[in-house]
């Protein structure tokens, strides 16, 4: 069985017990953990626990989404405090994990390119983020994951790899997002095969997936553009497939869409899974 999560619900607000029903109500099995969450907010944290863990919805991921390592050491220490908060929620609240890019070298900027990301110091730096973020907060339950993005680190499943050696945390876990590592026409063409090798190197790390799609454009320059699921090349049956195949559920989280996009995303991943015999907890 997968447990899928996303946004799209028709209820809104901030009542734990009516938002986990509404999840469940959704077909989800899984959650995104509401960013208004702080570690302060004892009786919140606590609230929104129990109630998904009443209609058996995980809390799968606490976004932190800021520039780690950005040479700006003001912004810097100012977003290294708020994911350190973030990941004491996840911890909190039973989460998976709490996942962030790493960021960028180029001040001002989320995760920008810059030539700096792909080299030795933003590796250096991404151990050293890593490191604090876990011995500061000191989590029990919940991993701290880095995002696969195309230009910082890890950009590749051996340099999420190399990067898990060097930080040498146990709470330090992989996030999957093959659409992400997809950069080349033949990568594009046989993503199952990543997909295969992430999971053959990474699986026993992997706490947390998203979902989407991705499409090669006809252009003079390479162009490949994220898509609604099932209007792309994702080998979803492979991905459904490995992920049925690890050991404990992780959970597959829909992102980036609108509204009602969010219901056809839905139900696209579920026809997969009918093709292939994988199930989905609270499918109704």
């Amino acid at each position: 069985m997968i447990r899928l999560g996303g946004h799209g619900l028709a209820t809104a607000g901030d009542d734990p017990v009516a938002l986990a029903r509404a999840h469940r109500a959704f077909g989800y099995g899984a959650a995104y953990v509401p960013a208004t969450l702080t570690a302060a907010d004892s009786a919140g944290l606590a609230a929104f626990e129990a109630a998904f863990a009443a209609e058996n919805v995980m809390p799968a991921e606490v976004g932190i989404w800021r520039n780690l390592v950005t040479p700006d050491a003001a912004t810097r220490r100012a977003n290294l405090t708020f994911a350190a908060d973030k990941l004491a929620v996840a911890d909190a609240v039973g989460a998976c994990c709490a996942v962030s890019y790493i960021g960028s070298f180029k001040a001002g900027t989320d995760y920008a390119p810059a030539a700096e990301n792909m080299g030795p110091e933003c590796f250096e730096a991404c151990v050293e983020t890593v490191r604090y973020l876990l011995d500061t907060v000191k989590p029990k339950r919940a991993k701290f994951a880095l995002e696969m993005m195309q230009y910082s680190v890890p950009d590749s499943v051996d340099s999420y790899v190399e990067l898990i050696r060097a930080v040498d945390r146990p709470m330090f876990g992989a996030h999957f997002d093959p659409v992400n590592l997809i950069m080349t026409p033949r990568v594009y063409f046989d993503n199952g095969a990543l997909i295969r090798e992430c999971f053959d190197k990474l699986g026993g790390h992997v706490v947390s997936c998203h979902a989407k799609d991705i499409v090669l454009r006809h252009q003079a320059a390479l162009h490949l553009d994220e898509v609604q699921i099932g209007e792309g090349v994702l080998d979803y049956r492979t991905y459904l497939g490995e992920l049925a195949r690890l050991p404990r559920q992780v959970p597959l989280m829909l992102e980036h869409l609108e509204g009602p996009a969010y219901a056809v995303a839905r139900d696209r991943v579920f026809a997969v899974g009918d093709a292939v015999g994988i199930g989905f907890v609270n499918r109704g």
